[in-house]
């Protein structure tokens, strides 16, 4: 599985509160999730964010509230991997369960800048920062989350006998 995109930087310590705010939690389309993706964090997300691009982060990505709208609405507004140093366990399941790639290389958050090209190649567990020439590794994906993340999600892998 081979990811490229623009990075697009966040810090540490980013809850879920901020990855989609409590007051849209009542509905469930992916879009409107999309829509108010980061909002309470950084009101130019939405605008710049486009298909393919990379999520940076720092340390414990993800806290607070279980909800997985956060990782919906992650996925659902382009975002193709999050990197970060490292995540807050419930929302790394929660990505994981809807299929959005997400990895702990606490090097390559160091190394990326906000807006620098990167690849990652998570077949291998190579991370490229494209703009400086810096590479990184990574855990690569074992076979089965990378099946998950295929398929679109846990219940779409096990529906379709991916995964048993």
């Amino acid at each position: 599985m081979k990811y490229e995109g623009t990075a697009i930087k966040y810090g540490d310590n980013v809850d879920t509160d901020v990855i989609i705010p409590a007051r849209y939690l009542n509905t469930s389309d992916h879009a409107e999730l999309a829509s108010h993706c980061m909002e309470d964090i950084d009101k130019t997300f939405v605008g710049r964010v486009q298909k393919g691009d990379i999520m940076i982060a720092g340390q414990n990505f993800g806290c607070g509230s279980s909800r997985e709208h956060a990782p919906i609405a992650i996925k659902a507004s382009g975002i193709s991997i999050v990197i970060a140093k490292s995540f807050a366990r419930i929302f790394y399941r929660n990505a994981i369960n809807i299929g959005l790639a997400i990895v702990e290389c606490p090097e390559a958050s160091d190394g990326i800048s906000e807006g620098d090209r990167v690849e990652a190649d998570m077949d291998n567990g190579i991370i490229r920062n494209l703009t400086t020439g810096k590479e990184f590794k990574a855990a690569p994906f074992p076979e089965f989350i990378q099946k998950i993340i295929e398929n679109g999600g846990l219940v779409n892998s096990i529906a379709n006998g991916s995964i048993k």
